[in-house]
């Protein structure tokens, strides 16, 4: 499989886009104004212990506080005073078994990674756990541990590796070997395995002369972090579009990884990068709520706020003599499509998948071992479970950072995220109930009505006997102005004079009833 790395840098935004076989399946966006928080380290300051939760509070600067949950709290058990009458059983280094109560109050300085970038109205949740990202190593200082990444199958090799870095490391630190530490020499872990203690001990004395809340550690850029983490064997080129950027990833390239130095690429072609290599489609299309198959079904993928629902759809797709088989090719097709926009759309948390429903349970237990296999290439974490007997498949995938249509879009600003506008009948009819409300005896001869022209259009025309009738009933003269810059649910009611009718404003003639 020939796969190409993609930086697009300008002075507002970075975009990574990574190809597999010409095809987009990974995009990372990082607007300068708003750098990414994952993987920073933080000196903060706990505002709030809920010992109902076992969570609490942190203040790390951010404009919301950020929630840390008691297994992610690292502490020494010497500094504290244990109640062994109250809590007999609470000792140790932090766990399940401990309570947060115990561990934290409010005004204790506390060093937090971010594990999660804040979501919606959620703030970031943190971890004192902190790991450190290399190349070929995640140092992990607070936990005595040796892994490996399950993407490395060898079992000669995955031992080889966990006797290795048993060998060098100091104890009670942890490290886990990366995918891309199959086969790597020792003195190469070690001289990383070395960089990354001496970073950890800078964390550690910049948290001595820190203010709180402070910044201790900031993660790499995002491209540096796609060289850090994409950038394998496997990648044939890696295409930067601006000069300063290629310079700096030509450094750490030459410094981490030179034997990859010759497949670093400057793109100085007029054609934008992401154009010559056809990602802004992708990218377009990613942000759609309906994508289509090449059989003529569909897939609709859509957020709410405690999952992502996708439907699977025949669509225009007929099949030939067997239903059975139509619809198990389109689920099948489908599953194909589904791990790839999860991946390009960096969706995360719950995913529920609405498969069209086939009778037979071989072929529900195939649909979901395709889905499986389909997402062995996904680097984040997920967990597939069996098809129910409605045609329903849950997963999860882990969610670290804002999906895609999260970071490139926002709620709608007219139907505010539901997706849906009330027709301009039902709008009519509200108006008439307003009307029926406030000018009932009140006094007043005449009156503006300012609406939409698509509502206005509606009166004057589908509904002009019942605003007659309304007339006639409240002793009022209507005058129904259109108002181009109107939200269509919107409309104004403003007291008139009766011999002096509005101007004629955009969209249908208004007509004084």
């Amino acid at each position: 499989m020939s796969a190409t790395l993609l930086i697009n840098n300008r002075s507002y935004e970075t975009r990574v886009a990574l190809l597999e076989n010409g095809q987009c399946v990974e995009v990372y966006v990082e607007r300068h104004k708003q750098m990414s928080l994952a993987g920073n380290v933080y000196l903060g300051r706990v505002a709030r212990v809920l010992p109902g939760m076992q969570a609490a509070f942190v203040d790390i600067g951010l404009p919301k506080a950020a929630f840390l949950y008691v297994s992610d709290v690292y502490y020494e058990p010497e500094d504290y005073q244990w109640d062994s009458e109250a809590y007999p059983n609470e000792a140790g280094r932090g766990g399940h078994n401990s309570r947060i109560e115990l561990m934290l109050r409010e005004g204790q300085e506390i060093m937090v990674q971010v594990a999660k970038e804040p979501l919606g109205n959620k703030g970031a949740r943190v971890t004192s756990h902190v790991t450190l990202p290399g190349r070929n190593l995640v140092l992990m200082p607070t936990i005595d541990h040796v892994g490996v990444s399950r993407r490395i199958e060898d079992p000669i090799e995955r031992q080889r590796l966990r006797s290795l870095i048993e060998e060098l490391r100091p104890p009670g630190i942890g490290f886990i070997a990366r995918t891309v530490s199959e086969g790597q020499s020792p003195d190469k872990l070690a001289a990383e395995m070395d960089f990354l203690r001496s970073l950890w001990d800078s964390i550690q004395r910049h948290r001595q002369t820190s203010a709180v809340p402070g910044l201790l550690h900031r993660d790499l850029s995002v491209s540096l972090r796609a060289v850090r983490d994409l950038f394998t064997r496997e990648v044939d080129h890696l295409i930067i579009d601006h000069e300063g950027e290629y310079g700096q990833v030509v450094e750490f390239v030459a410094t981490f990884m030179p034997r990859l130095l010759p497949c670093v690429e400057l793109y100085d072609r007029e054609e934008p990068i992401f154009d010559a290599y056809g990602v802004e489609p992708e990218l377009a299309r990613a942000l759609e709520r309906k994508v289509w198959l090449k059989s003529g079904g569909y897939v609709v993928i859509e957020k709410t706020e405690a999952l992502t629902s996708i439907d699977v759809n025949t669509g225009r797709y007929v099949g030939g003599y067997n239903l059975e088989e139509t619809i198990l090719k389109t689920n099948l097709e489908a599953v194909r499509e589904i791990a790839c926009q999860i991946r390009l759309r960096d969706i995360g948390g719950l995913i529920v998948i609405d498969f069209i429903d086939m009778e037979r349970e071989e072929n529900r237990e195939r649909v979901v071992a395709a889905l499986k296999e389909a997402l062995t290439q996904d680097r984040s974490k997920t967990n597939v479970l069996p098809m129910s007997p409605l045609g329903l498949v849950e997963m999860t995938r882990k969610r670290v950072r804002s999906s895609l249509v999260e970071t490139l879009s926002e709620p709608c600003i007219y139907c505010e995220g539901m997706g849906l506008l009330r027709d301009p009948t039902t709008v009519c009819y509200e108006i008439f109930r307003t009307l029926e409300r406030e000018f009932n005896d009140a006094g007043v001869e005449a009156v503006n009505l300012m609406v939409h022209p698509a509502v206005a259009e509606v009166l004057l025309q589908e509904e002009r006997l019942a605003l007659e009738e309304l007339e006639a009933k409240l002793g009022l003269t209507i005058y129904v102005v259109p108002n181009q810059a109107l939200h269509r649910e919107h409309f104004e009611l403003r007291p008139a004079s009766p011999d002096s009718p509005p101007e004629p404003g955009p969209g249908p003639d208004v007509d004084a009833l």
